[in-house]
């Protein structure tokens, strides 16, 4: 369980990462639009972070995106 929840992480902070520096926007930036803390953001986009249903809502508002497409591994 561990293992699958920790390539979910991986894959949501690749796609957080990707999105964001496509619209050019720094961690700060990204923080604003979505009202959560710049470390907050680093922290996910490195992986180190669970979060919650809303946050992954509010991930999705701020990049124009679905939830789904963030959890999405274009990798495979």
């Amino acid at each position: 369980m561990k293992k699958d929840l920790k390539r979910l992480l991986t894959v949501l902070a690749t796609n957080i990462r990707r999105l964001r520096k496509d619209k050019q926007l720094s961690q700060e930036g990204l923080a604003e639009l979505t009202g959560l803390h710049r470390t907050y953001v680093g922290a996910v986009e490195r992986a180190e972070r669970n979060v919650t249903l809303s946050t992954l809502t509010s991930f999705a508002r701020a990049l124009n995106t679905s939830v789904p497409d963030l959890l999405l591994d274009e990798g495979r």
